[in-house]
């Protein structure tokens, strides 16, 4: 463990303070070096006479809140920085105390009054500016969050409001029984840092909001930061939308309940999946909506495995409950053989995943009075009764399990040179990206587990600071990769391999213990930095190293 300090008389035990300096400093100095305070301070600029803490000085509060994956609420800010050396972080002369409710919720409000994405979309160009990000490619997904409160839902939306519906929509929290509210990103592919974020209505539709972001901010962010190609799945890929398309690339999935999509694949899949352990595809041209686009048919192996399991376990649901259904209907009798064969054929039109084979119709003689009927007598009347076996289409399951291990990709970029089809399917299975964007913004330790504020306004600010949040975070973890790339130099991982691609979550673990301890006021050590912090900090820079060391 190493020690940085000033010199200076040793003070006595009472005149000591300890502060968690931890990962903060990481995030202080990125934020700083993405100049985030000071645009905010340009853009929302604060009250000299009342303000202390300046509007773009409370958004780096927030951040590192967020980022201190401590599981505390917004609201509790002042208490999450009662422990940490909020000067060395914020800046000389900012304390705990100054971070109050009343700050943040002013803050907040000044955010929505600018406008949560436009905001958030200046800042996100000058950062991947600042970076060096290649934004080539942009990639567009949806999630929602629930949200604790009724806020506006019990009114009925209003469509010239620029406030966004709390109300009940397609959950993807798994919570359909609360209120929630969507969060679109557009993110680039290097870093994973969101280009544009948008706050949406609960019950918002994605086909619908996919086709208004096109008409609304793509061409802007070509222009900005020459976004070529935006990547989304199969709820962009619609008539109406890739109408709107126009004078830009676009990769998408193609719907599975496309008619001429079901049946390439089942023509093309025997062939692509000659080698179930090897990933392969064919591609053609085709018109849909009016549009030429080039088609991709890509067999996964991966999705093979997984098509194994839900297949199979959604075909033994269905038959063992089709079983079930024939055997009820062969214990009925009935009067007439008529209507055992309309019984018959009436369940046969319900059946997907069985055959009925062999089917008798057998007839059994009744006798009306008790006891043993005499050789001679005929029956009073006769029922009929259905017998049979019941066998599974394995046709359709191996339909059914082509379909889930092969899709289509479609592009409207043509020439195979500027995009070839190896590049377009690795630039959309990147699509995870934006899904590694929203696990992070989910994670119980984030913040965003508790939506909870006093408005809808207050609610769009905070998501747009959470998203924040993630910038900083997908740009810190890129900023280290690539220091150590370039570099050639390695970090420690979890099981004390030396990499160079650690993740920023780790990072963050491997500074835990780090404290500044204050001595009589003037002097200070760094406590728990040990070679591979200083490492880090040496190749990410001197701001780095200046907030670690005793004289930050």
């Amino acid at each position: 463990m190493a020690a940085h300090f000033e010199t200076g008389t040793m003070a006595s035990p009472q005149h000591y303070s300890s502060r968690i300096l931890n990962q903060l400093g990481l995030v202080a100095a990125m934020v700083d070096e993405l100049g985030i305070v000071e645009w905010v301070d340009r853009l929302l600029p604060k009250n000299q006479e009342k303000q202390i803490v300046s509007y773009g000085q409370a958004v780096k509060a927030m951040i590192l809140n967020g980022l201190g994956f401590n599981q505390r609420t917004l609201y509790l800010t002042p208490h999450f920085f009662q422990d940490k050396p909020v000067g060395r972080l914020l800046g000389e002369g900012i304390e705990a105390q100054h971070l109050n409710d009343d700050l943040l919720g002013r803050t907040l409000d000044a955010i929505f009054q600018y406008g949560p994405t436009a905001l958030y979309s200046q800042l996100a160009v000058q950062s991947v500016f600042r970076l060096g990000l290649l934004c080539r490619f942009g990639h567009l997904d949806a999630t929602s969050f629930h949200v604790d409160g009724r806020y506006n839902s019990d009114a009925a939306p209003d469509e010239e409001s620029s406030v966004i519906h709390m109300t009940r929509g397609y959950s993807r929290d798994h919570r359909p029984d609360l209120n929630q509210v969507v969060v679109q990103l557009i993110s680039e592919r290097q870093a994973g840092i969101p280009l544009l974020m948008e706050p949406l209505s609960g019950n918002n539709s994605d086909k619908d909001s996919f086709r208004e972001t096109v008409k609304a901010h793509v061409s802007q962010l070509n222009r900005e930061v020459g976004l070529e190609y935006l990547i989304a799945d199969s709820a962009l890929y619609t008539s109406e939308t890739l109408g709107e398309m126009k004078g830009f690339y676009w990769i998408t999935r193609v719907p599975e309940t496309l008619n001429l999509a079901q049946f390439l694949i089942q023509v093309t899949a025997p062939e692509l999946m000659k080698n179930r352990e090897q990933s392969n595809f064919i591609s053609l041209g085709t018109v849909y909506a009016g549009i030429r686009q080039r088609w991709v048919i890509v067999y996964s192996p991966e999705a093979y495995q997984r098509a194994i399991k839900t297949v199979s376990k959604a075909s033994l649901q269905q038959t063992s409950a089709e079983l079930k259904a024939f055997e009820h209907l062969c214990r009925q009798t009935f009067s007439c053989e008529t209507d055992a064969r309309n019984a018959l054929s009436e369940l046969e039109k319900k059946l997907k995943y069985t055959n009925v084979f062999e089917p008798r119709i057998i007839r059994q003689p009744r006798y009306c009075g008790p006891g043993r009927p005499a050789k001679s007598k005929g029956p009073d009347y006769q029922t009929y009764r259905i017998e049979g076996g019941l066998a599974s289409r394995l046709e359709l399951h191996q339909q059914r399990l082509q379909r889930k291990s092969c899709f289509i990709l479609a592009t409207n970029q043509h020439d195979l040179e500027a995009l070839s089809n190896e590049e377009l399917i690795k630039a959309y299975k990147d699509q995870q990206k934006v899904e590694r964007g929203f696990r992070f913004l989910k994670d119980p330790l984030f913040m965003a587990s508790t939506l909870f504020l006093k408005s809808p306004e207050r609610i769009m600010a905070l998501m747009m600071v959470m998203t924040l949040c993630l910038l900083v975070y997908a740009a810190l973890e890129h900023r280290i990769r690539q220091s150590l790339i370039q570099a050639q130099q390695t970090f420690p991982n979890q099981v004390g391999r030396m990499v160079s691609n650690p993740t920023a979550r780790w990072v963050f673990q491997f500074f835990s213990g780090i404290h500044v301890l204050i001595i009589e006021h003037m002097q200070t050590l760094i406590l728990g930095i040990n070679q591979y912090h200083w490492l880090l900090l040496k190749l990410l820079g001197e701001p780095y190293e200046k907030i670690y060391s005793g004289d930050g």
